[in-house]
């Protein structure tokens, strides 16, 4: 990379790895989706979700190396690295959760499960919403209204986590209790996960507004 490149980069290349990375998260919220609405499938399932997992860390590795080359970027490298980081955890956390369902031998969906896939899922389409409107910020307003609906869905998300557990709480099978709470729990965190990127991005709509 030539000195020039390096003073000067391409601030598309940023924007365009985002982009795919965000898209690449989309893909694994809508694969949950699909599989807690029938488990038939899981080990299918959960390996194509392993392969989306790894599909964002190779996007997530090239925008690292990007801002270790980069002298000028186009937002703050500390940003672009937060924001990245926290996309990728939102995929860990499906890919996390669709491990445990596997591991853990679990053979039914519950609506609860469903419901909290589903909430992943709307989150993520609107971080998508808001990273796309990135590159040229002309509308500040419609990102911070898209990360305040994220907020608005991890606060959806507790409730249902709440009501699950106790739910929960009342069976009698120690075992089960114990396998279904963790994955609720990683469901919920991959919201919360989605809540750390929208407050990201509502920093960086809140500075252009």
């Amino acid at each position: 990379m030539s000195l020039k490149d390096r003073i000067f980069p391409h601030s598309a290349a940023f924007y365009d790895q985002i982009e795919k990375l965000v898209s690449t998260v989309k893909k694994g919220a809508d694969e949950l989706v699909t599989l807690t609405g029938d488990l038939m499938n899981l080990g299918t399932a959960a390996h194509t979700i392993k392969d989306i997992e790894h599909e964002a860390d190779t996007i997530a590795h090239t925008i690292y190396e990007q801002l270790n080359v980069a002298i000028i970027t186009p937002l703050p490298p500390g940003e672009i690295s937060r924001l990245t980081s926290a996309l990728d955890d939102v995929l860990d956390y499906i890919d996390g959760s669709t491990r445990k369902m596997q591991y853990y031998g679990i053979t039914e969906s519950d609506a609860y499960l469903q419901e909290l896939a589903k909430i992943i899922q709307l989150s993520v389409k609107e971080l998508v919403e808001a990273v796309m409107h990135l590159r040229v910020m002309k509308d500040p307003h419609y990102v911070e209204k898209r990360c305040i609906e994220v907020n608005r869905l991890e606060n959806i998300a507790d409730e249902v986590l709440a009501h699950a557990l106790t739910d929960l709480f009342k069976r009698q099978d120690c075992i089960t209790i114990v396998k279904l709470k963790d994955i609720y729990d990683w469901l919920e965190i991959a919201t919360d996960k989605c809540e750390d990127a929208a407050n990201i991005l509502s920093d960086i709509a809140i500075r252009h507004a």
